[in-house]
């Protein structure tokens, strides 16, 4: 089933704000500010890219729910999804 994008919302929202903070994080390395300061807020950029990643594969089967469809991902392919955000 596809999701349409409005429906992706939240999602997109989280990318942006990710999308700014890794040009936040690309900033702070060209002006050389501290190693400690850097990881932070890359470590932010990477929790926020992973929580669009579980709310898509969420939103995804949530339609599938909310249809009665059978999902169109077998489970080790959903689980391969998961751990690849793990």
């Amino acid at each position: 089933m596809d999701v349409q994008p409005q429906d992706l919302t939240a999602a997109l929202n989280r990318l942006r704000r990710a999308q700014g903070q890794l040009g936040g994080v690309i900033r702070m390395i060209e002006e050389g500010r501290d190693c400690a300061d850097v990881v932070t807020q890359l470590a932010a950029v990477s929790r926020a890219v992973d929580k669009a990643g579980f709310a898509i594969i969420a939103t995804n089967l949530q339609h599938c729910i909310a249809a009665g469809e059978e999902a169109s991902i077998d489970r080790e392919q959903l689980e391969k999804l998961f751990l690849s955000l793990a």
